[in-house]
């Protein structure tokens, strides 16, 4: 498998296809890696290959994932969008669509504020966000599943390091979609797609606050995942509305 390292940073990725580039990040939180695909609800590295270059990767520190690097105990999403960034140089990429489900709506967002210029259009797939009747759903999600594979796996890292990404990641900006403010959202222009969802990690307020917010953007039926011809025809949107927005 390839990889591509920067410093301290390695990367594990796969690409398929061929075309404009379109990079995808599976969901899992903070385990977001390439084997989440055989269990995605759209595996987009098959469904989009014959359209587009696809490219994945796994995720910083990701349990049973082979991409590593510092734990960052400050501005986390930067930390996650240097690497997916990096990537893209590493590949002589400079614009791309972006498609991230579950915490790649976080990484989305983030994506968009560091890099309007790259990145031509976006894909919210069943974002993670801010639930104010649960405030610490997030903070659990990765107690229960990160956390404990970490520590296994890297004990040198000490627990007041891992407090602090956490604190990073879901308490500097306890609100929406925690790596970017609403106002951000409501004044950027990038085409944007939502495909909502409605989990404990997933609130469907979240969903619509993206697609209200967001002057370019449009959002799908809710529920599309079944039947299976809606959810076919949602597959073809997310092509569609991809191909409408390719660069001139």
């Amino acid at each position: 498998m390839p990889f591509y390292q920067k410093g301290d940073v390695r990367i594990r990725y796969e690409e398929a296809g061929s075309g404009f580039p379109l990079l995808v990040t599976p969901g899992g939180g903070l385990n977001s890696r390439i084997a989440n695909w055989q269990t995605a609800v759209i595996n987009a590295m098959e469904e989009f290959r014959n359209d587009f270059r696809c490219i994945t990767m796994d995720q910083r520190n990701a349990n049973g994932g082979e991409s590593t690097g510092p734990v960052p105990v400050e501005k986390a999403w930067d930390a996650f969008a240097d690497d997916q960034l990096g990537l893209m140089d590493h590949l002589g990429i400079r614009q791309f669509f972006y498609m991230g489900y579950c915490i790649g709506g976080c990484f989305a967002g983030k994506l968009l504020q560091r890099a309007p210029e790259r990145v031509v259009a976006a894909v919210f797939c069943q974002t993670v966000g801010h639930r104010p009747e649960d405030p610490g759903v997030m903070v659990r999600h990765s107690e229960q599943n990160w956390i404990p594979g970490f520590r296994e796996r890297r004990p040198d890292v000490p627990a007041e390091t891992i407090e602090k990404v956490q604190h990073s990641l879901w308490d500097v900006q306890p609100d929406f979609l925690y790596s970017v403010p609403r106002d951000f959202i409501a004044g950027c222009p990038a085409p944007i797609l939502v495909l909502p969802d409605d989990t404990s990690s997933h609130p469907l307020q979240t969903s619509i606050d993206v697609a209200s917010l967001a002057p370019n953007a449009e959002i799908t039926v809710f529920p599309w995942r079944d039947p299976p011809e809606l959810k076919a025809r949602t597959i073809e949107r997310v092509r569609r509305f991809a191909k409408s927005h390719l660069p001139k």
